[in-house]
Protein backbone atom coordinates (compact mmCIF):
# COMPACT_ATOMS: atom_id res chain seq x y z
CA UNK A 1 0.00 0.00 0.00
CA UNK A 2 1.58 2.92 -1.17
CA UNK A 3 2.62 5.14 2.06
CA UNK A 4 0.74 8.79 0.36
CA UNK A 5 -2.38 6.62 0.75
CA UNK A 6 -4.36 7.97 3.94
CA UNK A 7 -7.61 6.29 2.90
CA UNK A 8 -8.08 2.55 1.35
CA UNK A 9 -11.93 1.55 0.96
CA UNK A 10 -12.25 -1.81 -0.99
CA UNK A 11 -15.68 -3.68 -1.81
CA UNK A 12 -17.56 -1.58 0.27
CA UNK A 13 -21.62 -2.54 0.50
CA UNK A 14 -24.47 -1.29 2.33
CA UNK A 15 -28.25 -2.18 1.96
CA UNK A 16 -30.84 -0.48 3.46
CA UNK A 17 -34.26 -3.32 2.97
CA UNK A 18 -34.43 -3.99 -0.54
CA UNK A 19 -32.46 -1.08 -1.52
CA UNK A 20 -28.83 -1.62 -2.59
CA UNK A 21 -26.89 2.16 -1.39
CA UNK A 22 -23.81 1.07 -2.10
CA UNK A 23 -22.44 -1.67 -4.13
CA UNK A 24 -18.64 -2.78 -4.33
CA UNK A 25 -17.44 0.37 -3.90
CA UNK A 26 -13.64 1.13 -4.51
CA UNK A 27 -12.11 4.63 -3.21
CA UNK A 28 -8.71 5.43 -2.33
CA UNK A 29 -7.99 8.66 -0.57
CA UNK A 30 -4.06 10.77 -0.97
CA UNK A 31 -2.32 13.00 1.20
CA UNK A 32 -2.91 16.30 -0.09
CA UNK A 33 -5.85 15.48 -1.81
CA UNK A 34 -9.28 17.61 -1.81
CA UNK A 35 -11.63 14.61 -3.52
CA UNK A 36 -15.18 15.44 -4.55
CA UNK A 37 -18.02 13.19 -3.87
CA UNK A 38 -20.85 14.05 -6.70
CA UNK A 39 -24.16 12.08 -7.50
CA UNK A 40 -27.82 12.90 -7.75
CA UNK A 41 -29.71 12.14 -4.64
CA UNK A 42 -29.55 8.50 -3.48
CA UNK A 43 -26.25 7.48 -5.42
CA UNK A 44 -24.76 6.67 -2.12
CA UNK A 45 -22.49 9.71 -1.18
CA UNK A 46 -24.19 10.85 2.14
CA UNK A 47 -23.62 6.28 3.13
CA UNK A 48 -20.29 5.97 1.96
CA UNK A 49 -19.11 9.51 3.79
CA UNK A 50 -20.95 8.18 6.98
CA UNK A 51 -19.37 5.04 6.76
CA UNK A 52 -15.98 6.12 6.90
CA UNK A 53 -16.97 8.80 9.53
CA UNK A 54 -18.18 6.41 12.19
CA UNK A 55 -21.77 7.44 11.88
CA UNK A 56 -22.91 3.56 10.67
CA UNK A 57 -21.38 0.70 9.69
CA UNK A 58 -20.83 -0.90 6.23
CA UNK A 59 -22.05 -4.40 5.34
CA UNK A 60 -19.29 -5.38 3.48
CA UNK A 61 -15.45 -4.46 2.49
CA UNK A 62 -12.15 -3.26 4.32
CA UNK A 63 -10.77 -0.25 4.99
CA UNK A 64 -7.34 0.96 6.05
CA UNK A 65 -6.91 4.49 7.65
CA UNK A 66 -2.73 5.10 7.50
CA UNK A 67 -1.96 1.77 6.26
CA UNK A 68 -3.89 0.13 9.27
CA UNK A 69 -7.22 -1.51 9.02
CA UNK A 70 -10.18 0.73 10.06
CA UNK A 71 -13.16 0.02 11.79
CA UNK A 72 -14.95 3.02 13.74
CA UNK A 73 -17.60 2.18 16.17
CA UNK A 74 -18.54 5.65 16.35
CA UNK A 75 -18.33 9.17 15.31
CA UNK A 76 -16.27 10.00 17.98
CA UNK A 77 -14.57 7.05 17.31
CA UNK A 78 -13.71 8.21 13.85
CA UNK A 79 -12.41 11.30 15.34
CA UNK A 80 -10.00 9.70 18.00
CA UNK A 81 -8.34 8.23 14.42
CA UNK A 82 -8.13 11.12 12.78
CA UNK A 83 -11.30 11.14 10.69
CA UNK A 84 -13.83 14.28 11.34
CA UNK A 85 -17.11 14.89 9.36
CA UNK A 86 -19.30 17.86 9.27
CA UNK A 87 -22.86 16.74 8.02
CA UNK A 88 -25.50 17.98 5.78
CA UNK A 89 -28.06 18.21 8.25
CA UNK A 90 -28.24 20.25 11.68
CA UNK A 91 -26.22 18.04 14.42
CA UNK A 92 -26.20 20.02 17.29
CA UNK A 93 -27.76 19.01 20.59
CA UNK A 94 -30.24 21.75 21.86
CA UNK A 95 -30.66 23.93 24.44
CA UNK A 96 -27.23 23.39 25.84
CA UNK A 97 -24.33 25.40 25.39
CA UNK A 98 -21.68 25.95 22.27
CA UNK A 99 -19.00 24.38 24.48
CA UNK A 100 -21.04 21.49 25.42
CA UNK A 101 -21.83 20.84 21.81
CA UNK A 102 -18.19 21.71 20.64
CA UNK A 103 -16.67 18.96 23.26
CA UNK A 104 -19.98 16.55 23.00
CA UNK A 105 -18.72 12.88 24.08
CA UNK A 106 -15.46 14.50 24.99
CA UNK A 107 -16.30 16.72 28.32
CA UNK A 108 -14.98 13.81 30.38
CA UNK A 109 -11.42 14.92 29.47
CA UNK A 110 -12.12 18.10 31.47
CA UNK A 111 -13.05 16.14 34.90
CA UNK A 112 -11.29 16.16 38.15
CA UNK A 113 -12.70 14.34 41.01
CA UNK A 114 -15.45 14.18 39.26
CA UNK A 115 -16.53 17.85 38.60
CA UNK A 116 -15.74 19.23 34.88
CA UNK A 117 -13.62 22.39 35.36
CA UNK A 118 -16.26 24.84 32.71
CA UNK A 119 -13.44 27.44 32.96
CA UNK A 120 -11.39 25.42 31.08
CA UNK A 121 -13.99 23.95 28.67
CA UNK A 122 -15.22 27.57 27.80
CA UNK A 123 -11.40 28.71 27.44
CA UNK A 124 -10.85 25.70 24.85
CA UNK A 125 -13.99 26.15 22.84
CA UNK A 126 -13.41 30.15 22.14
CA UNK A 127 -9.89 28.81 21.22
CA UNK A 128 -11.08 26.46 18.39
CA UNK A 129 -13.46 29.05 17.30
CA UNK A 130 -10.97 31.64 16.93
CA UNK A 131 -8.57 29.27 15.42
CA UNK A 132 -11.24 28.37 12.61
CA UNK A 133 -11.81 31.84 12.49
CA UNK A 134 -15.54 32.44 13.92
CA UNK A 135 -14.33 34.46 17.52
CA UNK A 136 -17.33 36.38 17.46
CA UNK A 137 -19.43 32.90 18.39
CA UNK A 138 -18.58 32.86 22.26
CA UNK A 139 -18.23 29.11 24.47
CA UNK A 140 -21.11 29.78 26.98
CA UNK A 141 -24.16 31.19 24.86
CA UNK A 142 -26.94 28.61 24.28
CA UNK A 143 -27.09 26.87 20.86
CA UNK A 144 -30.67 27.68 20.22
CA UNK A 145 -29.39 31.15 20.00
CA UNK A 146 -27.54 31.18 17.45
CA UNK A 147 -28.62 31.34 13.50
CA UNK A 148 -28.75 28.84 10.95
CA UNK A 149 -25.17 29.24 9.33
CA UNK A 150 -23.63 29.90 12.90
CA UNK A 151 -24.81 26.91 14.46
CA UNK A 152 -23.26 25.02 11.31
CA UNK A 153 -20.50 26.77 12.54
CA UNK A 154 -19.89 25.43 16.04
CA UNK A 155 -20.10 21.96 13.99
CA UNK A 156 -17.14 22.97 12.06
CA UNK A 157 -15.36 24.04 15.21
CA UNK A 158 -16.56 20.47 16.82
CA UNK A 159 -15.07 18.54 13.49
CA UNK A 160 -11.62 21.06 13.82
CA UNK A 161 -11.04 20.33 17.99
CA UNK A 162 -8.38 16.94 16.73
CA UNK A 163 -6.93 18.52 13.62
CA UNK A 164 -7.91 15.56 11.54
CA UNK A 165 -6.12 13.53 8.79
CA UNK A 166 -9.10 13.76 7.32
CA UNK A 167 -12.52 16.13 7.06
CA UNK A 168 -15.20 15.20 5.51
CA UNK A 169 -18.03 17.88 4.22
CA UNK A 170 -21.50 16.43 3.56
CA UNK A 171 -23.24 19.52 1.92
CA UNK A 172 -22.00 21.31 4.71
CA UNK A 173 -21.44 24.58 2.39
CA UNK A 174 -24.67 24.95 0.73
CA UNK A 175 -26.11 25.83 4.36
CA UNK A 176 -23.88 28.39 4.65
CA UNK A 177 -23.49 32.29 3.21
CA UNK A 178 -20.74 34.13 2.83
CA UNK A 179 -18.64 34.27 6.29
CA UNK A 180 -19.41 30.42 6.72
CA UNK A 181 -18.35 29.36 3.65
CA UNK A 182 -14.74 31.17 3.67
CA UNK A 183 -14.23 29.28 6.90
CA UNK A 184 -14.94 26.26 5.12
CA UNK A 185 -12.84 27.19 2.22
CA UNK A 186 -9.83 28.78 4.77
CA UNK A 187 -9.97 24.91 6.57
CA UNK A 188 -10.04 23.16 3.18
CA UNK A 189 -6.65 24.94 2.27
CA UNK A 190 -4.94 24.49 5.69
CA UNK A 191 -5.51 20.62 5.20
CA UNK A 192 -4.43 20.65 1.96
CA UNK A 193 -1.13 22.43 2.70
CA UNK A 194 -0.03 20.41 5.70
CA UNK A 195 -0.75 17.12 3.83
CA UNK A 196 -3.83 16.20 4.98
CA UNK A 197 -7.22 15.20 2.47
CA UNK A 198 -10.44 16.84 2.59
CA UNK A 199 -13.74 14.68 1.11
CA UNK A 200 -15.90 17.13 -0.08
CA UNK A 201 -19.81 16.54 -1.03
CA UNK A 202 -21.74 19.14 -3.05
CA UNK A 203 -24.28 19.33 -5.55
CA UNK A 204 -22.72 22.84 -6.75
CA UNK A 205 -20.66 21.66 -10.06
CA UNK A 206 -19.01 25.49 -10.32
CA UNK A 207 -18.01 25.27 -6.61
CA UNK A 208 -16.47 21.68 -7.20
CA UNK A 209 -14.58 22.69 -9.96
CA UNK A 210 -12.74 25.46 -7.95
CA UNK A 211 -12.04 23.59 -4.75
CA UNK A 212 -11.28 19.90 -5.62
CA UNK A 213 -8.59 18.66 -7.34
CA UNK A 214 -9.81 14.83 -8.25
CA UNK A 215 -13.43 13.96 -8.34
CA UNK A 216 -15.49 10.42 -7.77
CA UNK A 217 -18.62 10.40 -9.54
CA UNK A 218 -21.17 7.68 -7.60
CA UNK A 219 -24.57 7.10 -9.95
CA UNK A 220 -27.17 4.12 -8.12
CA UNK A 221 -24.32 3.22 -5.34
CA UNK A 222 -21.44 2.30 -7.91
CA UNK A 223 -18.30 4.42 -8.71
CA UNK A 224 -18.85 5.23 -12.45
CA UNK A 225 -15.62 7.23 -12.75
CA UNK A 226 -12.52 9.47 -11.18
CA UNK A 227 -11.67 12.55 -12.76
CA UNK A 228 -8.39 14.28 -12.03
CA UNK A 229 -7.92 18.14 -12.21
CA UNK A 230 -7.09 18.38 -16.16
CA UNK A 231 -10.23 15.98 -16.85
CA UNK A 232 -12.99 17.86 -14.77
CA UNK A 233 -16.04 20.12 -16.51
CA UNK A 234 -19.39 20.50 -15.44
CA UNK A 235 -20.90 19.14 -18.92
CA UNK A 236 -18.77 16.13 -17.69
CA UNK A 237 -19.58 15.72 -14.62
CA UNK A 238 -23.79 16.07 -15.45
CA UNK A 239 -23.80 13.40 -17.91
CA UNK A 240 -21.34 11.13 -15.42
CA UNK A 241 -24.19 11.62 -12.52
CA UNK A 242 -27.27 10.95 -14.75
CA UNK A 243 -26.12 8.85 -17.49
CA UNK A 244 -27.21 10.82 -20.36
CA UNK A 245 -26.15 14.34 -21.83
CA UNK A 246 -27.72 17.32 -20.39
CA UNK A 247 -27.87 20.64 -21.80
CA UNK A 248 -27.77 22.58 -18.12
CA UNK A 249 -30.57 25.35 -18.87
CA UNK A 250 -33.14 24.49 -16.46
CA UNK A 251 -33.95 28.52 -15.33
CA UNK A 252 -36.38 29.65 -17.13
CA UNK A 253 -36.31 30.13 -20.77
CA UNK A 254 -38.05 33.56 -20.95
CA UNK A 255 -37.52 37.19 -19.98
CA UNK A 256 -40.69 38.29 -19.62
CA UNK A 257 -41.27 39.28 -15.87
CA UNK A 258 -44.47 40.75 -16.68
CA UNK A 259 -47.38 40.10 -14.35
CA UNK A 260 -50.90 40.74 -12.95
CA UNK A 261 -51.16 44.03 -11.06
CA UNK A 262 -52.88 42.10 -8.57
CA UNK A 263 -51.28 42.00 -5.32
CA UNK A 264 -52.20 38.94 -3.04
CA UNK A 265 -49.99 39.41 -0.32
CA UNK A 266 -48.52 42.69 1.21
CA UNK A 267 -46.46 43.65 3.84
CA UNK A 268 -46.79 47.67 5.17
CA UNK A 269 -43.64 48.72 7.59
CA UNK A 270 -42.98 45.47 9.22
CA UNK A 271 -39.75 45.44 11.66
CA UNK A 272 -38.09 43.02 13.79
CA UNK A 273 -35.84 43.72 16.00
CA UNK A 274 -31.99 43.26 15.29
CA UNK A 275 -32.71 41.97 11.52
CA UNK A 276 -34.50 44.88 9.69
CA UNK A 277 -36.85 48.03 9.80
CA UNK A 278 -39.22 49.38 8.34
CA UNK A 279 -39.49 47.24 5.23
CA UNK A 280 -42.63 47.66 2.51
CA UNK A 281 -43.41 44.16 0.22
CA UNK A 282 -46.06 43.66 -2.15
CA UNK A 283 -46.45 40.16 -4.21
CA UNK A 284 -48.61 40.12 -6.71
CA UNK A 285 -51.03 37.17 -8.35
CA UNK A 286 -48.71 34.39 -10.74
CA UNK A 287 -45.27 36.34 -9.63
CA UNK A 288 -41.58 34.98 -8.29
CA UNK A 289 -40.58 37.29 -6.22
CA UNK A 290 -36.92 36.64 -5.64
CA UNK A 291 -35.48 38.12 -1.98
CA UNK A 292 -31.25 38.04 -2.40
CA UNK A 293 -28.89 39.41 0.12
CA UNK A 294 -25.53 38.40 2.24
CA UNK A 295 -25.52 36.31 5.49
CA UNK A 296 -27.59 38.71 8.18
CA UNK A 297 -29.27 41.10 5.99
CA UNK A 298 -32.50 39.84 7.12
CA UNK A 299 -34.16 38.12 4.38
CA UNK A 300 -34.87 34.94 6.10
CA UNK A 301 -36.17 36.35 8.78
CA UNK A 302 -38.69 38.50 6.67
CA UNK A 303 -39.95 35.11 4.97
CA UNK A 304 -40.75 34.10 8.58
CA UNK A 305 -42.58 37.10 9.71
CA UNK A 306 -44.42 37.17 6.12
CA UNK A 307 -45.87 33.33 7.21
CA UNK A 308 -46.80 34.44 10.70
CA UNK A 309 -44.07 32.24 12.87
CA UNK A 310 -42.56 35.59 13.77
CA UNK A 311 -44.35 38.49 14.62
CA UNK A 312 -43.05 41.96 13.66
CA UNK A 313 -42.42 44.68 16.43
CA UNK A 314 -44.02 46.96 14.02
CA UNK A 315 -46.20 46.64 10.96
CA UNK A 316 -48.28 44.15 9.17
CA UNK A 317 -48.72 41.33 6.92
CA UNK A 318 -51.85 41.22 4.80
CA UNK A 319 -52.90 38.43 2.71
CA UNK A 320 -55.72 39.60 -0.35
CA UNK A 321 -58.25 36.97 -1.40
CA UNK A 322 -60.95 38.83 -3.79
CA UNK A 323 -62.54 41.11 -1.47
CA UNK A 324 -61.13 40.12 1.97
CA UNK A 325 -58.05 41.64 3.68
CA UNK A 326 -56.57 38.85 6.25
CA UNK A 327 -54.04 39.77 8.68
CA UNK A 328 -51.84 36.99 9.00
CA UNK A 329 -51.42 37.10 12.62
CA UNK A 330 -49.70 33.58 13.24
CA UNK A 331 -49.49 30.37 11.10
CA UNK A 332 -52.52 29.20 11.47
CA UNK A 333 -54.33 32.13 10.14
CA UNK A 334 -52.02 31.45 7.15
CA UNK A 335 -51.85 27.50 6.69
CA UNK A 336 -55.97 28.10 6.72
CA UNK A 337 -55.89 30.71 4.25
CA UNK A 338 -53.58 28.82 1.79
CA UNK A 339 -50.26 30.08 2.40
CA UNK A 340 -47.40 27.88 2.32
CA UNK A 341 -43.92 28.31 3.46
CA UNK A 342 -41.02 25.77 3.04
CA UNK A 343 -37.97 26.37 5.46
CA UNK A 344 -34.44 26.49 4.64
CA UNK A 345 -33.54 24.27 7.87
CA UNK A 346 -35.77 21.14 6.18
CA UNK A 347 -35.13 18.49 9.27
CA UNK A 348 -35.71 20.99 11.88
CA UNK A 349 -38.71 22.88 10.83
CA UNK A 350 -40.45 21.46 7.35
CA UNK A 351 -40.99 17.95 7.69
CA UNK A 352 -40.90 15.17 10.70
CA UNK A 353 -38.17 12.99 10.27
CA UNK A 354 -40.01 9.75 12.09
CA UNK A 355 -43.21 10.35 10.60
CA UNK A 356 -43.95 8.34 7.36
CA UNK A 357 -44.24 10.38 3.94
CA UNK A 358 -48.13 9.62 4.10
CA UNK A 359 -48.09 11.65 7.30
CA UNK A 360 -46.19 14.59 6.52
CA UNK A 361 -47.66 15.57 3.03
CA UNK A 362 -51.90 14.97 4.63
CA UNK A 363 -50.79 16.68 7.94
CA UNK A 364 -51.56 20.52 6.16
CA UNK A 365 -54.40 18.64 4.62
CA UNK A 366 -56.23 17.38 7.05
CA UNK A 367 -59.43 19.99 8.00
CA UNK A 368 -60.01 19.21 4.08
CA UNK A 369 -60.26 15.70 4.30
CA UNK A 370 -62.35 15.47 7.28
CA UNK A 371 -65.75 14.19 6.81
CA UNK A 372 -68.85 14.48 9.33
CA UNK A 373 -68.07 14.40 12.65
CA UNK A 374 -64.29 15.17 12.59
CA UNK A 375 -63.62 11.53 10.91
CA UNK A 376 -60.29 11.48 8.00
CA UNK A 377 -60.43 7.78 6.52
CA UNK A 378 -57.48 6.04 6.10
CA UNK A 379 -58.28 5.77 2.20
CA UNK A 380 -58.47 9.82 1.41
CA UNK A 381 -55.22 10.20 3.27
CA UNK A 382 -53.38 7.41 1.06
CA UNK A 383 -55.09 8.72 -2.05
CA UNK A 384 -54.06 12.41 -1.44
CA UNK A 385 -50.17 10.87 -0.13
CA UNK A 386 -49.63 8.45 -3.49
CA UNK A 387 -51.09 11.31 -5.96
CA UNK A 388 -48.51 13.63 -4.81
CA UNK A 389 -45.40 11.09 -4.59
CA UNK A 390 -46.71 10.06 -7.75
CA UNK A 391 -46.92 14.22 -9.40
CA UNK A 392 -43.31 14.81 -7.94
CA UNK A 393 -41.70 11.56 -8.56
CA UNK A 394 -40.51 10.95 -5.01
CA UNK A 395 -38.45 7.76 -5.19
CA UNK A 396 -40.10 5.82 -1.58
CA UNK A 397 -40.75 2.04 -1.19
CA UNK A 398 -44.42 3.47 -0.64
CA UNK A 399 -46.21 6.15 1.19
CA UNK A 400 -45.74 4.52 4.53
CA UNK A 401 -41.96 4.42 4.07
CA UNK A 402 -40.51 6.93 7.24
CA UNK A 403 -39.22 10.40 5.76
CA UNK A 404 -35.85 10.18 7.20
CA UNK A 405 -34.78 6.90 5.52
CA UNK A 406 -35.26 9.22 1.81
CA UNK A 407 -31.86 11.56 0.40
CA UNK A 408 -32.05 14.99 0.20
CA UNK A 409 -34.08 15.59 -2.53
CA UNK A 410 -36.73 13.82 -1.64
CA UNK A 411 -37.06 15.17 1.60
CA UNK A 412 -37.52 18.29 -0.26
CA UNK A 413 -39.95 16.99 -2.22
CA UNK A 414 -42.45 15.59 0.15
CA UNK A 415 -41.74 19.42 1.92
CA UNK A 416 -43.52 20.41 -1.11
CA UNK A 417 -46.14 18.21 -2.23
CA UNK A 418 -47.78 18.71 1.37
CA UNK A 419 -48.24 22.29 0.62
CA UNK A 420 -49.60 21.29 -2.69
CA UNK A 421 -51.80 18.98 -1.57
CA UNK A 422 -52.83 21.62 0.63
CA UNK A 423 -53.80 23.45 -2.67
CA UNK A 424 -51.82 26.49 -1.70
CA UNK A 425 -51.92 30.00 -3.66
CA UNK A 426 -49.21 31.67 -2.38
CA UNK A 427 -45.89 29.83 -1.25
CA UNK A 428 -42.75 30.98 0.60
CA UNK A 429 -39.72 29.13 -0.28
CA UNK A 430 -36.56 29.57 2.23
CA UNK A 431 -33.66 28.17 0.10
CA UNK A 432 -35.83 25.62 -1.72
CA UNK A 433 -33.15 23.92 -3.61
CA UNK A 434 -30.41 23.61 -0.51
CA UNK A 435 -28.56 20.66 -0.34
CA UNK A 436 -30.34 18.61 -3.69
CA UNK A 437 -28.71 17.46 -7.23
CA UNK A 438 -29.02 18.84 -10.22
CA UNK A 439 -31.71 16.94 -11.63
CA UNK A 440 -34.28 17.30 -8.40
CA UNK A 441 -33.31 20.89 -8.95
CA UNK A 442 -34.62 20.99 -12.85
CA UNK A 443 -37.64 19.00 -11.13
CA UNK A 444 -38.49 21.93 -8.52
CA UNK A 445 -37.51 24.97 -11.26
CA UNK A 446 -40.31 23.01 -13.43
CA UNK A 447 -42.67 22.93 -10.59
CA UNK A 448 -42.49 26.49 -9.89
CA UNK A 449 -42.65 27.57 -14.04
CA UNK A 450 -46.20 25.55 -13.50
CA UNK A 451 -47.49 27.06 -9.98
CA UNK A 452 -46.54 30.02 -11.88
CA UNK A 453 -49.13 29.60 -14.78
CA UNK A 454 -51.24 28.60 -12.83
CA UNK A 455 -51.32 31.55 -11.39
CA UNK A 456 -49.54 31.12 -7.57
CA UNK A 457 -46.99 33.15 -6.58
CA UNK A 458 -44.60 32.77 -4.64
CA UNK A 459 -41.24 34.59 -2.70
CA UNK A 460 -38.06 32.69 -3.25
CA UNK A 461 -35.37 33.54 -0.83
CA UNK A 462 -31.94 32.31 -2.29
CA UNK A 463 -28.27 32.56 -1.38
CA UNK A 464 -27.55 31.64 -4.58
CA UNK A 465 -27.72 34.83 -7.87
CA UNK A 466 -27.94 32.54 -10.94
CA UNK A 467 -30.73 31.15 -9.21
CA UNK A 468 -32.45 34.46 -8.82
CA UNK A 469 -31.18 35.62 -12.14
CA UNK A 470 -32.94 32.57 -13.65
CA UNK A 471 -36.03 32.01 -11.97
CA UNK A 472 -37.45 35.66 -10.66
CA UNK A 473 -39.87 38.29 -12.58
CA UNK A 474 -38.53 41.11 -9.42
CA UNK A 475 -35.51 40.18 -7.52
CA UNK A 476 -35.57 42.45 -3.66
CA UNK A 477 -32.15 43.08 -2.70
CA UNK A 478 -31.61 43.66 1.07
CA UNK A 479 -28.41 44.63 2.92
CA UNK A 480 -28.21 45.55 6.69
CA UNK A 481 -31.70 44.83 7.13
CA UNK A 482 -32.86 47.49 4.49
CA UNK A 483 -34.39 47.20 1.14
CA UNK A 484 -31.17 47.84 -1.26
CA UNK A 485 -32.51 47.57 -4.66
CA UNK A 486 -35.12 46.48 -6.95
CA UNK A 487 -34.02 45.14 -10.48
CA UNK A 488 -36.71 43.58 -12.98
CA UNK A 489 -36.50 40.55 -14.87
CA UNK A 490 -34.33 41.14 -17.90
CA UNK A 491 -31.86 39.45 -20.19
CA UNK A 492 -28.98 42.09 -19.58
CA UNK A 493 -29.28 41.70 -15.83
CA UNK A 494 -26.25 39.95 -14.38
CA UNK A 495 -24.41 39.19 -11.14
CA UNK A 496 -22.08 42.34 -11.43
CA UNK A 497 -25.03 44.69 -11.89
CA UNK A 498 -26.93 43.19 -8.20
CA UNK A 499 -23.19 42.36 -5.96
CA UNK A 500 -23.06 46.02 -5.65
CA UNK A 501 -26.22 46.28 -3.71
CA UNK A 502 -25.34 43.13 -1.19
CA UNK A 503 -22.17 44.27 -0.24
Amino acid sequence: MSSKLILSAKGVCKAFGLTRALIDVDIDISRGEIRGLIGENGSGKSTFSSIIGGAQKADKGTFYLKEKPYKPTSMVDAQNQGISMIIQEMGNISKISVASNIFAGRLEQFSRFGFLDWKKINREANRVLEDIGAPEIKAEMIIDELNFEDRKIVEVARAMLSDPDILIIDETTTALAQKGRGIIYNLIQRLHKSNKAVLFISHDLDELMEVCNTITVLRDGVVIDTLKENEMSVDVMRKLMIGRESSGSYYRPDYDGRCSDQVVLEAKQISLRSYFKNINIALRKGEILGFGGLSGCGMHEIGRVLFGIDKPITGTVTLLQKDRKIPIRDTSVAVANHMAYVSKDRDKEAIILNASIKNNITLPSLPRLSKKAGLITKKSETELADAQIKLLSIKCRNGNQLVKELSGGNKQKVVFSKWLGKESDVLILDCPTRGIDIGVKEDMYQLMMKLKARGKSIIMISEELTELLGMSDRILIFKDGKLSKEFMRSEDLGEKNIIEYMI
